[in-house]
C-alpha cells in the first residue's frame, strides 16, 4: 500500500493557513476554569469574531458545506482559492447569522474542482455596516476524487468528553486530534457520542494512582443538558480545545448521532426515571438536542418520506467509496430483553432498512462502508435484563433486533453486493471481528468484517462479550481490564481506512494514541464476503 505523494504525514497541505485560522480562536487551555466558562458569552463591542473556528462537511467531488459561529449577529462571507496565497479567489455570500441558530451558520460551496485542495477564509461582517469586519479565519480541505486512481484515506472514532474526562489543560487537551490531523486524511467519520450531554464534569478527579485530572469547566458542562441552550453549550464545549479547532480547519467531518447526544441508552417514547432531569420526556430532550446538532454540525439536509428530516444518509466519496451513515437511535424500539420472535421495528426502523437495502443495491462504489453507531455481535447491556444494541447474548437463531440485521445480511448475500465493511465505536475499546456463517447459528449471509475503534476522548472499558448468532470471531482486541480508565492511564484509539487507487485494496489500521498501529487488515476488492 502506498501513500499518495501529496499526502505528507507530518506537514499537511495548507498548514500555514490552518495555523493562521487557529491562532485567533480562544486559547481555552491557557485559561483558568472560570475564564473558560465565560468563553461562550457574547461580547457586543467591536467587530464580529469567529472564535470557535471553522468546520467543513458534506464534501463531494464538486461541493462542500462550510460552518462558522459568530459572537454576535453577522453576515458570513467566504472566499475560496486554489492556493493559500489567495491571489485569485472566488467569493461566496453566506447567510445572516443570529440568535435563532445560536449564531452559527453554513455556506454551501458548489462548482469545486474534484480531487483538489481548496483553501478558504471566512470573514464575518456587521449586518448594519458591511465595512466592519472581523479577522478572517482560514481553513483547507480536499474535494472527493473523480478518478479511481486517486485513492481515499479517512479516519474514524467516537466518544468525546465522556465519563467525566473533559478538556484537561495539564496534558494538552484533546491531543489525539493533533495526531490525527498530522495524518492528513480526506475526512473524519465520528461514529457517534460526539458530546456527552448527560455526563456532567467536575473541576478535578483523583485517579487511582493519586494523580489529579483537571477539567476545563463551563456552566453547561456542570449538569445534565435539558434545555436547548444547555445542549448547544455541550457542542460548544469541545470547540474550546485548540486541537479540535485546528483539526476541524483541515479535515472535513461526517458525524453520526447516538445516545449521549441526548441521554445514555435512550429510545423514542422513553419516560425517564432519573432525578437529575426535570424534563422526563426523552422525545422533548431529543428534539432540543437534534436542533443543536444541526446547528453545530455541517450537515447537508436529507429527507425521508413525507419530507421528514433524517440523519441517515449515504456519503459518496469518489468511485471507490460510499459511506452509509446509519441512525440506530431515532427509529429503534424500546430497550428490552430483546428476545421477541417477531420484530419489524428493530434498531433501524422499517423505512431506514428499506432505504439501506435499496441504496446498497444501487451503489457502484468498489467499497461500501456501513457506518454503524452501535456494534452488531457485541453484547451491550442496559441494566440487569435489557439490551442496548443488536445482540443479547443468546447464541441461537436471530431474535429481537437481530432479525432485522439477519434480513439485511441475507439481502447483501443474495444480491451479491460486494465490498461491505462495518465500522463502529461506542464500546470504548478497539477490536476487529470477523463474521462467518460456518460459525453462526444464522447461516444465510456472506462473511464480513466489523472494526471497532474508540474512545477518542473518554473513559476506556473492558471488552464486551460476543453473541454467536452471526458467528463473530474476535481476531484482535485491545481494551482496559477495568471500567472507566482515564485518558491519562490508557491511550485513546482511532481507526484508519486507506483504499489504494491502483489495486483498490482496502487497508484497515487500528491505531492507538502515540503513533502505534495495533492491527492491520488488508481486504481485496470484488468479493461478496472476505
Amino acid at each position: 500500500m502506498s501513500h499518495r505523494p501529496h499526502r505528507p504525514l507530518a506537514s499537511s497541505p495548507g498548514r500555514r493557513a490552518v495555523l493562521r485560522g487557529s491562532l485567533i480562536a480562544p486559547a481555552a487551555l491557557a485559561l483558568p476554569p472560570a475564564a473558560a466558562a465565560a468563553a461562550p458569552a457574547l461580547h457586543l463591542a467591536g467587530r464580529p469574531e469567529a472564535s470557535w473556528g471553522v468546520q467543513v462537511g458534506g464534501v463531494t467531488s464538486s461541493s462542500a458545506l462550510l460552518w462558522v459561529r459568530s459572537d454576535r449577529p453577522a453576515r458570513m462571507l467566504v472566499e475560496t482559492s486554489a492556493t493559500e496565497s489567495f491571489r485569485r479567489t472566488r467569493r461566496w455570500h453566506g447567510p445572516s447569522i443570529g440568535p435563532g441558530t445560536d449564531f452559527t451558520g453554513t455556506t454551501p460551496l458548489y462548482g469545486l474542482p474534484p480531487g483538489e485542495q481548496v483553501h478558504y477564509r471566512v470573514t464575518l461582517a456587521d449586518p448594519a455596516d458591511p465595512r466592519r469586519t472581523g479577522k478572517p479565519v482560514y481553513g483547507t480541505f480536499r474535494t472527493a476524487p473523480a478518478r479511481r486512481r486517486s485513492g481515499v484515506r479517512f479516519l474514524w472514532s467516537g466518544d468525546i468528553a465522556g465519563q467525566g474526562w473533559g478538556i484537561n489543560p495539564d496534558i494538552g487537551g484533546y491531543r489525539v486530534y493533533e495526531e490525527m490531523r498530522r495524518l492528513d486524511p480526506d475526512f473524519f467519520l465520528c461514529s457517534g457520542d460526539s458530546i456527552y450531554a448527560d455526563g456532567p464534569l467536575e473541576e478535578s478527579v483523583t485517579l487511582p494512582d493519586g494523580r489529579i485530572w483537571r477539567n476545563v469547566m463551563t456552566e453547561e458542562k456542570a449538569k445534565v443538558a435539558e434545555t436547548l441552550d444547555e445542549y448547544r453549550g455541550n457542542f460548544r464545549y469541545n470547540l474550546l480545545d485548540h486541537n479540535v479547532r485546528r483539526f476541524n480547519a483541515q479535515v472535513p467531518s461526517v458525524v453520526q448521532w447516538d445516545d449521549h447526544e441526548v441521554r445514555n441508552n435512550w429510545y423514542p417514547g422513553q419516560i425517564l426515571d432519573d432525578a437529575r432531569y426535570s424534563e422526563k420526556n426523552v422525545d422533548i430532550l431529543a428534539a432540543r438536542s437534534v436542533r443543536a446538532f444541526h446547528e453545530y454540525v455541517p450537515l447537508a439536509p436529507s429527507y425521508g418520506s413525507g419530507r421528514r428530516s433524517r440523519l441517515y444518509r449515504v456519503v459518496h466519496h469518489g468511485p471507490l467509496l460510499d459511506v452509509f451513515v446509519l441512525d440506530m437511535r431515532s427509529y429503534r424500539n424500546a430497550n428490552s430483553p430483546n428476545r421477541q420472535p417477531d420484530d419489524t421495528t428493530g434498531i433501524l426502523g422499517a423505512e431506514q432498512l428499506r432505504w439501506l437495502k435499496r441504496s446498497l443495491a444501487a451503489s457502484r462504489a468498489e467499497w461500501k462502508v456501513i457506518a454503524a453507531d452501535m456494534p452488531l455481535g457485541l453484547v451491550v447491556p442496559d441494566g440487569a435484563t435489557n439490551f442496548e444494541a443488536v445482540a443479547q447474548g443468546d447464541p441461537g437463531a436471530p431474535l429481537g433486533r437481530e432479525l432485522q440485521i439477519a434480513e439485511l445480511l441475507r439481502f447483501v448475500k443474495h444480491r451479491r453486493i460486494t465490498g461491505t465493511v462495518w465500522l463502529t465505536a461506542d464500546v470504548h475499546y478497539t477490536s476487529a471481528q470477523h463474521y462467518a456463517p460456518e460459525r453462526a447459528a444464522f447461516k444465510d449471509f456472506a462473511p464480513f468484517w466489523e472494526f471497532v475503534s474508540g474512545p477518542l476522548a473518554a473513559g476506556g472499558f473492558p471488552a464486551n462479550a460476543l453473541d454467536a448468532t452471526f458467528g463473530p470471531d474476535r481476531v484482535f482486541v485491545r481494551a482496559p481490564d477495568r471500567a472507566n480508565v482515564s485518558p491519562m492511564e490508557s491511550p485513546q484509539y482511532f481507526g484508519e481506512v486507506e483504499i489504494d487507487g491502483g489495486s483498490a485494496e482496502l487497508t484497515v489500521r487500528l491505531r492507538a494514541e502515540g503513533g502505534s498501529v495495533l492491527f492491520t487488515k488488508v481486504l481485496r476488492p470484488g468479493r461478496v464476503g472476505q
